[in-house]
Parts: C-alpha cells; structure tokens; sequence
C-alpha cells in the first residue's frame, strides 16, 4: 500500500502565501526600474568591453591570453553564452539577465529581513533595495555590468552564512569574486558571523573549502598564471592611490552626493541607527556595509557603479532601525513613499537624458564599417571599446582600450598616464600584434586626452611609417594604411 503524501504543515502554507504575494511584487518593481536599461544599446564602455570580449572568445580567443580584461572571468563568459544562444547584436538578452539579477537581490534581501525581523520587515528591504539600485547616473546604475550580477552572490553569501551555510556561503563569495574583485569583501561579514556562532573549527575549514574550489576551478580553465596576473598583481598602476586628487575628489563627492539623493527615504531611520536609538541586528550589517566601503574606496577611483555594492546592506540597515523594535506605525510607508519619488526621477533621467558619448561612437562605428570589410582588422585607439563591436570589426589587438597601454582607464588626469604606466609587458606584445596583424585601418580616437598618439613615441612611429590620415569624425581622425606598405609597427 503506497502512503498518502503528508499534509503541508501550517508553517509552510503560510511561507508559500508570504511569497506568492510578494515575488509577483518585487518582479514588476525590478522590472520597472530598469526599463531604461533597454532604451539604448549601449550604456557604458564596460558593456562595450564585454560584448567585444564575448565575440573574440566565440572566435576562439583564449581569457587572459588573446583576450584580456583585468575582470575575472564569469561575467565574460556569461556575455559569451548569451550571445551564443541568441546572437551576438544586441545586449538585450544581458538586460533581461540583469533585472533577474536584481530581482534575486532583492528577494534574498527579503528573506533575510523576514528572518531577523518579521514579514513586514521582508517587504520592506526587497522594495527599499530595488527603489535604491537606480540611484547613480543611468551610466552607472543601468548598464548591464560587473556590479549588478556580483550583488546577488554578496547576498548569497551573507543569507547562507546566516543560516550557517559555511561552504554554500564560500562558494557564493567566490563567485562574487569571480564576478568581480571587490566581490571578495562579502567574506568579512560572513568571517564574522562564522565567530559569533562559535563555528571556527567546524565551518572555517567548510567555509574555505567552498571558496577555494570555484577560484581554483576557474584558474585552471583560463591558465593560472594568466588568471592571477590579469586577477590580482597585474593592475598596481591602476589600482595605486597618487595621482589627480581632484579629479578624485570630485568624482567621490558627486557620486556620493547622488547615492544620497536616492537614498533619501532610508537617511532618517539610519541616522537613528547611528545616533544608537534603535538597536540593529548585530555588527554583521556594520561589518557588510563597512567592508563594501573599503571595497568602493578601493584605488581611489570612486566610479558611480562602485557604490552599487554599498545597497544591499544599506537597505538592510535602514530596514532594521524601521522594524527592530517597536516605532510609529506610519515610519516605514514614509521611507517606502520618499524612496519611490526619489527612485521616478533617476528612472525618469535614464529615460531621457542625452547619451553624448553613444552617439559619438555610432558615428565612429558607421565611418569604421564604411571604410573596411568585414573580414579587416582595426586599430580604435580610445576608451570606447564598444566601436569595435558597433562596428562589426575585429581588434588587431588584444588590448581593447588605450586605458591598458597608458593607464588613462584609471579615469585620473595626465600625471600618471603614459607607456611607462601601461600594464607590465603590454607594448612589446601590442608591437608584435601590430606586425602580424597590421590595422586596415587606425582610428584615433583621443580627441585631446592625455594618450594622445603624440604622446606615445610607439603608437607616432606605427601612424608615421605608413598610414595616412583619410577622414574626421567628431574630432577623432581616421588614418588608412597607405598602399604598398605594411604598416609594421616599429
């Protein structure tokens, strides 16, 4: 005789219930957020360097050898499977992955705060982090980039280690790190957890364990020295702290000024938290805000999608002083209330602000494709590696921006920007590059900036022995390789 399947309990048709009315919520608030993402093609040179990465790995490239990033490796493969499943001209499908990223976020944001401290406590961090993620210039919040698909792997690792989860919680700190470096920082809030539950002895070597196995699988995939030299130790002029403090400075304040704006619901109840009238859940929210933090602070660069890892414990945070203890009932409606005006008008910007930069390269992409066959190969020398992908052309290089051969991506001003400061050991592989591959076509697109060709004695010699100049576009001059010469670089 086959038993009868057990009854759910009680318990579990009330989580069912809690769910069933709030991921239909959280969905369509994800969803709405992010609708400007799909308005324009592109929305920062990240996502540019992404979609070239992915199609040079479809053509055969191999990460960190003859394609290079100084990211780790998930994000470019999951370009490259996206492109793979549903071709490779249009990042749409990286939209749609993006608000699931989102979504995911928010959800594990919601399941945290209903454990710590309620239902209500649930709605309120998922809807305050999905309001809050759009608070930066459109450029930074709704590019479909690193930061947006480490966060849900920083929540992961915080939920699980909650739950004493140590190697699910190593594993989801890994892949945070995979995503991208500063991912690593969700290992401090978990290490301090795994303390206060007394778990050393037990869950460290777990913990550990969970960690090292995805890194380590990911080293060897790509060719370990290859992964910790593009990983780690290969970036120390990009990631060094002279150099261009205002340049810095200012970029810190205007960041840190329009998190604020966004933030402007969830600033009162953690002024609260600070001036200590409401006791917060333990110091392992301190301890995740405070190493992202560091993780923002990280190079002293302060771009706005940096400040993207501060939100998930940021909204926590908020969520806690609005729902730890007892308070006037109408409190957390009001940071709800000023989080949505404040969340309309940054979605309203990312609907209709003008795109200066995007419209420059489809220009540029346009006279690239004009001007070669499909089949040519192509020098871009700029920040904008997406003019590769626009214009349908391979790099004649695997150093995809003049950021990687001078060090000008760091976003500083011409201090520390040259062929000294380049990645270690980029200009003789460039050189020879350039000689196997001889660009059908050179497009300098410094307009003025510090890596400008006169600058670098290299890249004047390579446009002296063979290239013309053939056409303008914006300011940036094309320059086509003269017939009956190779173009060899020098």
């Amino acid at each position: 005789m086959v038993a009868a399947p057990l009854a759910p309990t009680r318990t579990e048709i009330t989580r069912t219930a809690y769910w069933t009315r709030l991921l239909p919520l959280l969905a369509a608030l994800a969803c709405v957020t992010r609708i400007p993402s799909f308005v324009r093609p592109l929305w920062n040179p990240d996502e540019g360097y992404l979609a070239v990465e992915a199609r040079l790995l479809a053509q055969g490239g191999q990460l960190y050898d003859t394609v290079v990033d100084r990211k780790p490796p998930l994000l470019p493969w999951l370009y490259e499977a996206a492109f793979a499943l549903c071709g490779s001209g249009s990042l749409t499908p990286l939209r749609i992955l993006a608000v699931l990223a989102q979504l995911l976020t928010a959800v594990t944001l919601a399941s945290l705060a209903r454990r710590h401290w309620g239902d209500t406590a649930g709605r309120t961090a998922g809807v305050l982090y999905l309001l809050v993620s759009v608070g930066l210039n459109p450029e930074d919040a709704q590019a479909a980039a690193f930061e947006v698909f480490m966060l849900p792997w920083t929540a992961a690792a915080v939920w699980c280690a909650d739950r004493a989860r140590w190697g699910a919680a190593g594993a989801a700190v890994a892949a945070a790190f995979l995503t991208k470096q500063t991912g690593g920082a969700a290992l401090l809030p978990v290490l301090w957890l795994l303390h206060r539950r007394g778990a050393v002895r037990a869950g460290l070597p777990r913990l550990a364990a969970g960690f090292a196995a995805p890194v380590l699988g990911a080293a060897l995939l790509t060719g370990p020295a290859g992964f910790l030299f593009w990983t780690v130790t290969g970036s120390a002029a990009y990631a060094g702290v002279s150099g261009s403090p205002l340049p810095i400075l200012g970029r810190a304040l205007a960041n840190t000024a329009l998190l604020a704006a966004a933030s402007a619901g969830l600033i009162p109840p953690l002024a609260r938290a600070l001036r200590g009238r409401t006791r917060v859940a333990g110091g392992w929210l301190w301890t995740w805000l405070a190493s992202s933090a560091v993780a923002v602070a990280a190079g002293c660069h302060f771009f706005g999608h940096y400040y993207l890892q501060l939100l998930p414990p940021l909204a926590l945070l908020a969520t806690a002083a609005l729902h730890a203890r007892p308070g006037p009932p109408r409190r957390h409606p009001a940071a709800v209330l000023t989080s949505g005006c404040a969340c309309a008008l940054f979605v309203g910007w990312g609907l209709l602000a003008p795109r200066p930069e995007l419209a420059h390269a489809e220009r540029l992409a346009a006279a690239v494709a004009h001007r070669t066959a499909p089949g040519d190969r192509v020098l871009v020398w700029g920040i904008h590696p997406e003019t590769y992908w626009l214009a349908g052309r391979t790099p004649a290089t695997r150093y995809l921006t003049a950021g990687l051969l001078t060090n000008y991506s760091g976003g500083r001003d011409g201090s520390r920007v040259g062929e000294a400061y380049a990645v270690p050991g980029a200009w003789p592989v460039f050189r020879r590059e350039l000689t196997t591959h001889a660009p059908a076509l050179i497009a300098d697109d410094s307009r003025g900036k510090p890596y400008a060709p006169a600058r670098l004695p290299t890249l004047r010699a390579l446009l002296a022995s063979g290239y013309t100049e053939v056409a303008r576009v914006d300011g940036a001059v094309l320059y086509a390789r003269a017939p009956g010469t190779s173009g060899t670089a020098p």
